[in-house]
C-alpha cells in the first residue's frame, strides 16, 4: 500500500510540474525566456531551451515514474 501511495504522489507532483511549466509559459518571464533563447540560439547556434520546457520535461518523467511504479509487480514473500 506505501508503494502506491508514493506512485500516486510522483503521479500528483508531475502533474503540478506541468502546471506550472504551462502557466510559466504563458507568463512575461516565459514569453521573455523564450524570445532570449531564440534570440541567443539564432546568434550562435548553441542549442538553449526556456526554462518552461525543463518544467514540462520534470513532470512527464516523474508522471511515467509513478506509472510504472504502480503497475510494476512485486514478489510474494
Amino acid at each position: 500500500m506505501n508503494a502506491r501511495l508514493i506512485s500516486v504522489l510522483f503521479v500528483v507532483a508531475g502533474i503540478v510540474l506541468v502546471v506550472v511549466g504551462s502557466r510559466r509559459e504563458d507568463s512575461l518571464a516565459g514569453l521573455t525566456d523564450s524570445m532570449a533563447a531564440k534570440a541567443a540560439n539564432t546568434w550562435d547556434g548553441a542549442a538553449r531551451q526556456p526554462d518552461h520546457i525543463w518544467y514540462y520535461v520534470g513532470g512527464g518523467v516523474l508522471i511515467l515514474a509513478g506509472i510504472l511504479g504502480a503497475v510494476r509487480r512485486r514478489k510474494a514473500n
